[in-house]
């Protein structure tokens, strides 16, 4: 075995240990009544319609309404044209994957930047596949809503009396599916409300991991240490710009809520990487990516410590974007830009 422990490695590994267990109980305790964290079935079938069907009944706050998956914040602007920027970011970032591939062998994914890389394409994935879904809810529901006009109902009267909601067009549609169909739409819908919740903590977590990946690339790794693998070139240029660049762009599009409990999404997903790193060096891998999060010195404990801290920082800079996006863009822009409600 190539990992030797020492008496400190297990302060490191109660560090890590209590960063997991701490966000585990974050999740049961803000997420237990909203995701089938120990929950009846019936409780977890609701949860998961209402990511895409949008019911406010019994709705867990935890969620948001399906539009929001897929609507942009701003009125008037087509889902499509969302729709095109997450399928864009996915193959742009797709491409660059492949090019360090290519150039590093597949063994690039002992590195941080390439799980946040490989996080950020999931949720670009899932997000167009949401919105690709979401494009055909918006052309049923205009189309529905131009042939009651077109059948002798005054469209100012529609408007009054029958607003078009999720409810009301969703729900004679999913009955209709059923007759013809045989609950094949519930069925997709089902999956599709899983994924959607998939899909916000892929975004989540991913807003946490690029501000800390990027923020250790520049800030300490080209300025003070010298690692052959990440010396500054084209290739981690690109891969430690694009990621919050594409981001970035989407959170000036999207419609999501940012709860800052879903950081324990962003502890998660760092404590799986570290855990991931103490496995192949317990199965014979002899050198680490980076020197920060070695087991083999006395400071190890106090590198954990301060990673773990940073943590809250790195995530609480990205709510603090999406705080300034519903602050300040509502003044500049009150006719063009959607409050989130």
């Amino acid at each position: 075995m190539a990992l030797v422990i020492e008496w400190y490695d297990f302060v490191c590994f109660g560090i890590v240990g209590a960063a997991f267990l701490g966000a585990l109980w974050v999740l049961y305790r803000k997420e237990g009544g909203g995701t089938g964290l120990g929950l009846a079935e019936d409780d977890e079938q609701a949860a998961l319609e209402s990511v895409l069907l949008g019911k406010p009944k019994n709705r867990p706050k935890s969620h948001v309404g399906t539009d929001r998956l897929w609507t942009s914040c701003w009125k008037g602007i087509h889902p499509g044209w969302l729709l095109g920027t997450r399928f864009i970011s996915f193959l742009v970032m797709a491409g660059v994957l492949s090019w360090d591939i290519v150039v590093n062998t597949d063994n690039v994914f002992i590195y941080y930047t390439e799980w946040t890389f490989a996080v950020i394409m999931v949720y670009f994935g899932l997000g167009t596949i949401v919105s690709a879904h979401g494009c055909w809810l918006h052309s049923t529901r205009k189309s529905s809503s131009e042939n009651r006009v077109g059948n002798g109902f005054p469209r100012r009267d529609l408007e009054e009396s029958v607003p078009i909601t999720s409810n009301n067009i969703q729900e004679p549609e999913t009955n209709g599916t059923k007759s013809r169909n045989g609950y094949s739409e519930e069925e997709f819908l089902h999956r599709a409300g899983f994924w959607g919740y998939l899909m916000q903590v892929a975004y989540q977590a991913s807003a946490g991991a690029v501000v800390i990946t990027d923020t250790v690339f520049w800030c300490i790794i080209v300025p003070f240490l010298s690692i052959a693998r990440l010396r500054l070139n084209w290739l981690m240029g690109c891969m430690h710009t694009l990621n919050v660049f594409f981001l970035l762009l989407d959170t000036g599009l999207n419609n999501l809520p940012f709860p800052w409990f879903r950081i324990a999404y962003f502890m998660l997903f760092s404590c799986a990487y570290v855990l991931f790193e103490w496995v192949i060096h317990a199965s014979g891998f002899s050198w680490w990516p980076y020197p920060f999060i070695e087991l083999n010195t006395p400071w190890a404990p106090l590198w954990y410590f301060a990673l773990a801290v940073l943590h809250i920082p790195c995530y609480g800079i990205y709510a603090l974007i999406e705080k300034a996006k519903y602050a300040i863009l509502p003044r500049l822009f009150p006719h063009a830009f959607v409050r989130l409600n």
